[in-house]
Protein backbone atom coordinates (compact mmCIF):
# COMPACT_ATOMS: atom_id res chain seq x y z
CA UNK A 1 0.00 0.00 0.00
CA UNK A 2 1.32 3.91 -0.97
CA UNK A 3 1.25 6.42 1.60
CA UNK A 4 -2.11 7.89 -0.39
CA UNK A 5 -3.78 4.85 0.12
CA UNK A 6 -2.64 4.12 3.44
CA UNK A 7 -3.91 7.92 4.52
CA UNK A 8 -7.07 7.06 2.70
CA UNK A 9 -7.63 3.91 4.79
CA UNK A 10 -6.32 5.87 8.11
CA UNK A 11 -8.81 9.15 7.22
CA UNK A 12 -11.80 5.94 6.60
CA UNK A 13 -10.89 4.40 10.76
CA UNK A 14 -10.38 8.00 12.29
CA UNK A 15 -14.02 9.23 10.76
CA UNK A 16 -15.80 6.26 12.57
CA UNK A 17 -13.81 6.93 15.87
CA UNK A 18 -14.10 10.40 17.87
CA UNK A 19 -11.32 9.36 20.41
CA UNK A 20 -9.13 8.10 17.68
CA UNK A 21 -10.30 11.35 15.89
CA UNK A 22 -9.06 13.83 18.79
CA UNK A 23 -5.41 11.73 19.07
CA UNK A 24 -4.81 12.54 15.57
CA UNK A 25 -5.81 16.23 15.68
CA UNK A 26 -3.78 16.55 18.73
CA UNK A 27 -0.62 15.37 17.21
CA UNK A 28 -0.65 18.82 15.47
CA UNK A 29 -0.24 20.83 18.42
CA UNK A 30 2.96 18.79 19.25
CA UNK A 31 6.20 21.06 18.54
CA UNK A 32 6.92 18.66 15.80
CA UNK A 33 3.52 18.22 14.24
CA UNK A 34 4.45 15.74 10.96
CA UNK A 35 6.87 13.49 13.18
CA UNK A 36 4.20 13.35 15.67
CA UNK A 37 1.58 12.73 13.31
CA UNK A 38 3.93 9.85 11.60
CA UNK A 39 4.63 8.23 14.89
CA UNK A 40 1.07 7.75 15.50
CA UNK A 41 0.25 6.39 12.27
CA UNK A 42 2.92 3.86 13.03
CA UNK A 43 1.10 3.00 16.18
CA UNK A 44 -1.54 2.36 13.90
CA UNK A 45 -0.12 -0.09 11.94
CA UNK A 46 0.84 2.42 9.02
CA UNK A 47 4.29 2.56 8.32
CA UNK A 48 4.69 6.24 7.26
CA UNK A 49 7.59 8.41 8.05
CA UNK A 50 8.38 11.85 7.69
CA UNK A 51 10.11 11.74 5.07
CA UNK A 52 8.43 9.33 3.09
CA UNK A 53 5.14 11.63 3.58
CA UNK A 54 7.03 14.50 1.98
CA UNK A 55 8.51 13.00 -0.59
CA UNK A 56 4.81 11.01 -1.71
CA UNK A 57 3.44 14.36 -2.14
CA UNK A 58 6.57 15.64 -4.10
CA UNK A 59 6.82 12.75 -6.48
CA UNK A 60 2.79 13.45 -6.89
CA UNK A 61 3.26 16.48 -7.62
CA UNK A 62 5.89 16.00 -10.29
CA UNK A 63 4.18 13.29 -11.83
CA UNK A 64 1.68 15.84 -12.13
CA UNK A 65 3.20 18.75 -13.62
CA UNK A 66 5.00 16.66 -16.04
CA UNK A 67 1.87 15.43 -17.38
CA UNK A 68 0.46 18.91 -17.96
CA UNK A 69 1.83 20.35 -20.89
CA UNK A 70 4.86 18.60 -21.16
CA UNK A 71 6.22 19.65 -17.82
CA UNK A 72 7.38 22.97 -18.93
CA UNK A 73 6.95 26.61 -18.05
CA UNK A 74 3.60 26.90 -19.29
CA UNK A 75 2.25 24.00 -16.86
CA UNK A 76 -0.41 25.72 -14.23
CA UNK A 77 0.95 26.01 -10.82
CA UNK A 78 -0.90 23.96 -8.38
CA UNK A 79 -0.82 24.65 -5.33
CA UNK A 80 -1.47 22.87 -2.20
CA UNK A 81 -1.63 19.58 -4.48
CA UNK A 82 1.75 18.05 -3.12
CA UNK A 83 0.93 18.28 0.95
CA UNK A 84 -0.70 14.96 1.38
CA UNK A 85 -0.36 15.49 5.04
CA UNK A 86 -2.21 19.07 5.20
CA UNK A 87 -4.53 17.29 2.59
CA UNK A 88 -5.39 14.88 5.14
CA UNK A 89 -6.25 17.10 7.60
CA UNK A 90 -8.28 19.31 5.61
CA UNK A 91 -10.27 15.99 4.50
CA UNK A 92 -11.04 15.41 8.66
CA UNK A 93 -12.23 18.79 9.08
CA UNK A 94 -14.34 19.10 5.91
CA UNK A 95 -16.32 16.21 8.02
CA UNK A 96 -16.79 18.17 11.44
Amino acid sequence: MNIPEMLDELKRKVLKDEKLKEEILATRKDKNPVGAFCKKCRELGYPIYDMDLINAGEEFYAEMKRSTNGGGENSPVLEGEDDFYELFFAGLEEKV
